[in-house]
């Protein structure tokens, strides 16, 4: 099945629903998140948590990546954002297209894994979701999470309305000449960065790496931004 990029830019996407899981309101009603109406919250999931396949080949990527920089090995994490409004709960995630129900997602872009060419088939893209009442998977598996970002209403929304135009390079690969690969960890740390959240004290649990993440924030600087 052969598959085309979505308008990421259509006005219609900046409103998408987001949602989460009963879990994480029953967190968010010990944090007081009625009171400021407005909130961010990010969750460090371990690579693979729940994909045995996923797990090994993270592991294997991560001792050939220690062994190259000459470090020790560190544990790979994943990242998801829920941006909760007065409206509801929204999840912000990169993933994998599970089928062409992307509207049932709130998908907002999409873009090619590991080629260009290769991303004309829905197997070899990825979605970015804005998800209404939607779930991150493992989220039980979270690490030091959720860490509260943003605890106010205006900037809440200035994420979601920027997340459409979110850059769609080709995933795993560094067309945007960062100096490391994009993946999802990118889009969390792009969007964060761009609505003007301060992340330079926001870092993986202990002994953990984020792949990616760098990749972010160097596509959100003012210079790289078109």
């Amino acid at each position: 099945m052969v598959t085309h990029p979505i308008d990421k830019r259509a006005s219609s996407c900046a409103w998408l629903a987001l949602g989460v899981t009963a879990e994480h309101r029953e967190r968010d009603s010990g944090n007081n998140v009625g009171e400021s109406l407005g909130t961010v919250d990010l969750y460090w999931i371990p690579l693979g948590a729940g994909a045995h396949v996923v797990r090994i080949s993270g592991k294997v990527f991560e001792a050939v990546s220690a062994l190259i920089q000459r470090r020790g090995r560190c544990d790979l994490y994943h990242s998801a954002l829920v941006v909760s409004l007065p409206e509801g709960h929204f999840v912000i995630e990169q993933a994998p297209i599970p089928d062409l129900n992307g509207e049932r997602r709130g998908v907002v872009a999409e873009g090619p894994v590991g080629t260009r060419w290769a991303g004309r088939f829905r197997l070899f893209r990825y979605e970015v979701r804005c998800w209404r009442e939607g779930s991150i998977p493992d989220i039980q598996d979270a690490i030091g999470s959720p860490v509260r970002l943003v605890d106010d209403l205006n900037h809440a929304r200035r994420i979601i309305h920027l997340l459409p135009s979110i850059p769609t390079p080709v995933w795993g690969r560094d067309e945007l000449d960062t100096g490391e690969m994009w993946n999802s960890n990118s889009v969390t740390s792009w969007v964060l960065a761009r609505s003007g959240v301060a992340l330079w004290t926001v870092h993986p649990p202990s002994r953990g790496r984020a792949p990616g993440w760098n990749a972010g924030l160097a596509a959100a600087a003012p210079s790289t931004v078109a």
